[in-house]
Formats: structure tokens, C-alpha cells, sequence
């Protein structure tokens, strides 16, 4: 009996509904609570912006130092007001254990670090892309794995507006496609549209925006779940995946929505979640399920600190995952969320949430 209940205990919350699949197949989760292992060097986590996974099951994490208040980071202070903490470097990789492997980032010589730090990917050749959403956070940076400059796109500089091909507007996630060299970017905070630039050279592409069509920056009304739905994204366009079909899966976070297109911008179908929601919106991070098919997508919900399982055909969920509150498997803020391929889904919580966690895999679903 005691074993039972321990196992209830750190079992995440995971609710399953009607669906012609065996419960089997569909993912299921516990979370890691004691994941990861204490940081060194007395350092502490501020808000989390970004976390993802490498080819190598790696988790890749970029937080935000600025965002620790006095008492978080009292022994960085002078003179110190306690024994704990020190902000850890913006940039940390741990492997699928919790042990941190390196860490790097901030200013630096040749390249204009952002101010508010938010998004984060890896390439399978080797190359860490990170952007910003502060005021004139209007770039992405391309580093090596050990934190050498390689490329800036865009300025650390005021916007151009969603129709300009040389500068971004605070983009929030980027997503890469190896096979053609380019990367896609979530545009973003102050922009509304997908845009796409060449990974090895910085040139642009293309870009659109909902509906595959050209964006505009016309001041939107509030979010209404009973008016007609917008034709253009709101702010933020807060995520951009890329499946193995070509299928490209977009956040429209305040619209509660999810639209696909495939490369080219051409609109294919959109799904709503909550649409009932407001606040931060109900669609903020998402994630292809790594089994041959691609069956799932899992979608994170900052606003309702949910993860929910989706079938990637027809949107229909499946299963969801959390609920608001600070205990492991709970979460304030989710922010955004990786999977590896072993089926292990990674969090990244801001605002005051400001951690990360991982929920293994209990069911047999990547077959």
C-alpha cells in the first residue's frame, strides 16, 4: 500500500478522454521532482524564456538574471545581504540526469546581447540560436556550443514593423529545418508573423502572416472568444515548430489558437483551445511527439498551467497534464516546454515560477 501511495504522489496530474487508440498508446508522464541536480557556484534560475532539446537528449536552458529580485540574489550584492544566491550564467545545458554540462552567455565582444532573454534552439550541426523580447530585443544570435559568436540577424535596435525583411520585432522561439538550411522564427512580441531566414548566411526568405496572408500592424481590439476571429495574429506569435511532413505549427497565444501552414506560408487549418480564456492566452509553447508518425503534438498553456496532448490529424485532445500551483508536476507560467526522443517533456516556468522540470515517460506510446 505505502508504495502504491508513494507512486500516486509522483504521478503528475493526467486526465484521458474518450479516444478510439488504446490509454496505452497515448503519452503519459511522472515528474522527476528531484530533476535537476543543485546548480554549483551558489547560482540560482530567474525566469526561464526558452529550454529545448539536442540530438543528444541534451536540455538546453536560457533564463533571465535580470528578473531575480534582492533577496534571490542577495550574495551577488555589496555588500551581501545573504549567503544565497548568485544568477547563473543565461545559458545552461544539462544532460537527461540533471547534471549541468557547461554554461555561458551575456555581453560579449561583437555582438549586442539581448535585454530580456526568451527562446532558445539547437541545430543539428552544432550551432545555439537565442533571441530576446525586451524593447528593441530585434535579433536573433547564433553562437557555437561553447558560446563563441558566430551571426547576428537583425539589431538590438527599435522595429521596423512587420513587413521589413532586415530587422525583427522581439521574436519569441525559433525552429530549425536542417534539410533546407533555414531557420523560422516566431515574430513575435512586437511583430506578427512567421519569418524565415537562411541558417549559414542570415538572408531572408519569406514571411507571412495568419492565414498565410501579408501582416499588418493596425491596432488590434481586445481578445473577444465571442467576436469573429482575427485575420491577423496579436501579440504575442509566441512559438513555431516544424514537422517531418513539411507541416509548419504556429502559437497564436491570445487567439487560443494553433495555425499550420506548410513551408511556403500557405495556410492548411487551425485548431482553438479554451478559447474562453483571456489574460495571457491559452496556446503558448508546442511540441512534436517523437514517435516515427509524429502522432501527438503537446501544447503548453501558461494562462491555464496545463500541458495538453493533442492528436496531430485533427487537434482533438487527448489527455492533459499539471494545473496551476508550485509543486513538483504543478505549474505557475508555463512558459515553454521540449520532449526529447525518448519521450521525456521538459518545462520552463517565468514570472515567478522561474524553474524547470521533467516528466518522464511512463506509457508505451512511441511506437
Amino acid at each position: 500500500m505505502a508504495s502504491r501511495l508513494r507512486a500516486f504522489a509522483l504521478a503528475a496530474t493526467f486526465t484521458l478522454t474518450a479516444f478510439s487508440a488504446r490509454a496505452a498508446d497515448i503519452p503519459r508522464f511522472e515528474v522527476e521532482a528531484s530533476w535537476p541536480k543543485p546548480l554549483p557556484n551558489n547560482w540560482i534560475l530567474g525566469q526561464v524564456g526558452g529550454i529545448t532539446t539536442d540530438k543528444n537528449g541534451h536540455v538546453w536552458v536560457i533564463h533571465r538574471p535580470k528578473s531575480l529580485t534582492d533577496d534571490e540574489k542577495g550574495a551577488s550584492l555589496n555588500p551581501p545581504r545573504s549567503k544565497c544566491c548568485i544568477s547563473a550564467p543565461p545559458v545552461l545545458e544539462f544532460d537527461s540526469e540533471g547534471n549541468l554540462l557547461r554554461s555561458w552567455g551575456g555581453p560579449g565582444e561583437g555582438y549586442e546581447w539581448v535585454g530580456r532573454e526568451h527562446g532558445i534552439e539547437v541545430s543539428d550541426d552544432g550551432f545555439v540560436w537565442v533571441g530576446g523580447n525586451e524593447a528593441n530585443d530585434n535579433a536573433i544570435l547564433k553562437f557555437t556550443l561553447d558560446g563563441k559568436f558566430v551571426m547576428q540577424i537583425g539589431k538590438i535596435a527599435p522595429s521596423k514593423g512587420s513587413n521589413d525583411t532586415t530587422q525583427l520585432g522581439k521574436p519569441a522561439e525559433t525552429a530549425i529545418d536542417k534539410d533546407a538550411n533555414e531557420i523560422y522564427v516566431a515574430d513575435g512580441y512586437g511583430n506578427r508573423r512567421v519569418i524565415v531566414f537562411d541558417t549559414n548566411t542570415g538572408a531572408y526568405k519569406r514571411h507571412w502572416g495568419a492565414y498565410g496572408n501579408k501582416p499588418n500592424d493596425d491596432k488590434q481590439a481586445p481578445y473577444d472568444p465571442n467576436a469573429p476571429v482575427s485575420q491577423q495574429f496579436a501579440n504575442p506569435v509566441h512559438c513555431v515548430k516544424i514537422a517531418s511532413d513539411g507541416l509548419v505549427y504556429v502559437c497564436d497565444r491570445i487567439n487560443n489558437r494553433v495555425q499550420v501552414f506548410k513551408k511556403d506560408g500557405s495556410f492548411v487549418k487551425e485548431w482553438f483551445y479554451e478559447k474562453a480564456t483571456l489574460g495571457n492566452g491559452a496556446v503558448w509553447d508546442l511540441a512534436v511527439w517523437p514517435d516515427p508518425k509524429q502522432t501527438w503534438l503537446l501544447t503548453a498553456d501558461g494562462e491555464n498551467n496545463e500541458i495538453r496532448v493533442i492528436n496531430r490529424d485533427d487537434g482533438k485532445v487527448v489527455g492533459t497534464l499539471g494545473r496551476s500551483g508550485r509543486n513538483a508536476g504543478q505549474f505557475h507560467w508555463i512558459h515553454a516546454m521540449a520532449v526529447d526522443v525518448k519521450g521525456n517533456v521538459y518545462t520552463a516556468e517565468v514570472d515567478t515560477g522561474k524553474r524547470i522540470q521533467k516528466f518522464k515517460l511512463v506509457s508505451d506510446a512511441l511506437k
